[in-house]
């Protein structure tokens, strides 16, 4: 089967009459879903929506989410989830590039009806209202999806992804992981305009005929708690962000143990998992949790670990099944021989190119069809992958390469700091040195002076922050990922 909608369908048809989505504090059937689905598709080939129309959709989570997906796959179209809160020049270029045939809110946002025809529906909406839309030129029908991207460099990028390419990420995503069925339920709260809540938490489950959890949003946690405990769930697809919170409940009182406890797999991913976060969930769990790594290009899986018992505490776990890779130095030789390196690969999740940008497609992508995925990382004897950082990110000290989550690592082993994040800052001498932002535990003190002979007395001279500056929060994405762009644009300010 090469399409999304030729294995779902059939799996919604086999729960007709079966718990198949948990919404609002209820539990729905597939042939609630299949309902939707049908009521979607009939407002959207009304409204003249045909083969390669994009449907731009700006909503939380929901179950019109894959509803609207899969009646957009039937008719040939391509869904393009987008964040709402991206900002009004950021969604401009983003709608501009990606021309939509019509785009779909919970609210009015202001000017966009003048240029696009814009719906707005409820949450709980088992239908869309009628409207006309404006066909545009198509694009190519195995597009299933198309993300929008920003990378590190804060321009916005879109990257379609082909029912062929999210399959096989899904596909071996289902291999890899401790054996995942149709009688788990996925939490789906990861937003669904990121790929890995898209495919990760909404995908994967429906491919292979589990049930989904529903949540609008991560915030406000209760929302997220109740579906933990009352669905109940057992496969949880989160950011650290997300797992650190209810850590955090459970440590306060506000979440029993157990019920994160109990589920069969608890796998991180979007940003690293810092090792105190890590520790607290053996502390207060009594099991671990497991780490992956992706990129919206790759569908999004990478790397992940197998299960708890054969991971590699501190890595993102081995590269998944399907894929070739190189390592490369940042000069563009080979060194995979080293085993370490840029990351380079080549597999059938990866995307066919950046959609109308054939000069940054062209800059990704080598002659051979290897991706460069920008992050520099090391495998160990047994090809575990451990991300050292972005390329972007490396600090240059003099000639010496500095990992901020190196320093990071350490810097959060001091008993008084909850989380820290190194950038490179400017300097006359040595182009640049190290800077770590601070935030410290509830009731807890610390100095730069001590922060800075901390890390004195772990890590080599070049790599020890020059400076320190103790915030109160870090600057995230809406997934929940350290923003370190934001840092360095911030210390350039002053």
């Amino acid at each position: 089967m090469d399409r999304l909608e030729e294995i779902i369908l059939p799996r919604l048809e086999a729960r007709r009459e079966k718990k198949s989505y948990w919404w609002d504090g209820s539990w729905y059937t597939g042939q609630d879903m299949l309902d939707i689905i049908s009521n979607c598709e009939k407002v959207l080939r009304d409204a003249g929506f045909s083969k390669g129309q994009r449907l731009v959709v700006m909503l939380k989570n929901s179950p019109l989410i894959p509803a609207l997906s899969l009646a957009v796959w039937k008719l040939g179209g391509n869904f393009c989830p987008l964040n709402e809160k991206a900002g009004s020049s950021t969604l401009d270029d983003t709608l501009n590039l990606i021309k939509p045939f019509a785009v779909i809110s919970e609210h009015e946002i202001p000017g966009l009806s003048e240029t696009w025809p814009h719906i707005t529906c409820s949450l709980s909406d088992r239908t869309l209202p009628p409207f006309t839309g404006k066909t545009q030129p198509p694009e190519p029908e195995d597009y299933a999806v198309i993300f929008s991207t920003s990378g590190t460099s804060g321009n916005p990028k879109a990257v379609p992804l082909t029912h062929k390419n999210l399959i096989s990420n899904c596909q071996a995503t289902k291999e890899t992981v401790y054996p995942l069925n149709e009688h788990d339920t996925f939490l789906t709260v990861l937003p669904n305009f990121h790929s890995f809540g898209y495919t990760c938490a909404t995908m994967l489950p429906l491919s292979i005929g589990a049930k989904l959890a529903i949540v609008p949003s991560f915030l406000p946690p209760q929302q997220t708690v109740r579906a933990i405990v009352e669905a109940p769930t057992t496969i949880m697809y989160i950011v650290p962000a997300m797992l650190s919170f209810l850590l955090m409940s459970v440590e306060k009182g506000k979440l029993a143990p157990e019920f994160l406890a109990r589920q069969r797999v608890i796998c991180t991913g979007g940003d690293r998992l810092a090792p105190n976060v890590h520790d607290q969930a053996l502390r207060l769990l009594g099991r671990d949790v497991m780490e992956g790594y992706g990129l919206t290009e790759t569908s999004p899986v990478v790397c992940m670990n197998h299960d708890c018992e054969t991971q590699h505490t501190g890595t993102s776990g081995p590269i998944l099944p399907g894929y070739e890779y190189k390592l490369r130095t940042r000069d563009g030789k080979d060194s995979t021989a080293d085993n370490e390196g840029i990351l380079w690969i080549k597999g059938p999740s990866i995307t066919p190119g950046y959609l109308h940008a054939p000069e940054i497609t062209a800059e990704r992508f080598d002659s051979e069809g290897f991706f460069n995925t920008g992050d520099y990382v090391k495998l160990d004897s047994e090809g575990y992958v451990s991300i050292l950082d972005r390329v972007t990110d490396i600090i240059i000290v003099g000639g010496f390469n500095v990992y901020p989550q190196e320093v990071e690592k350490v810097l959060c082993q001091h008993p008084a700091v909850e989380g820290a994040v190194v950038v490179g800052v400017h300097h006359d001498i040595n182009g640049e040195i190290p800077k770590a932002y601070i935030r410290l535990k509830e009731n807890a003190s610390a100095t730069t002076r001590d922060i800075i002979q901390y890390a004195k007395e772990k890590l080599a001279h070049f790599k020890v922050p020059r400076s320190v500056e103790f915030v109160e929060d870090f600057p995230v994405s809406a997934t929940g990922k350290i923003l370190r762009r934001i840092l360095r644009e911030r210390d350039k300010k002053f």
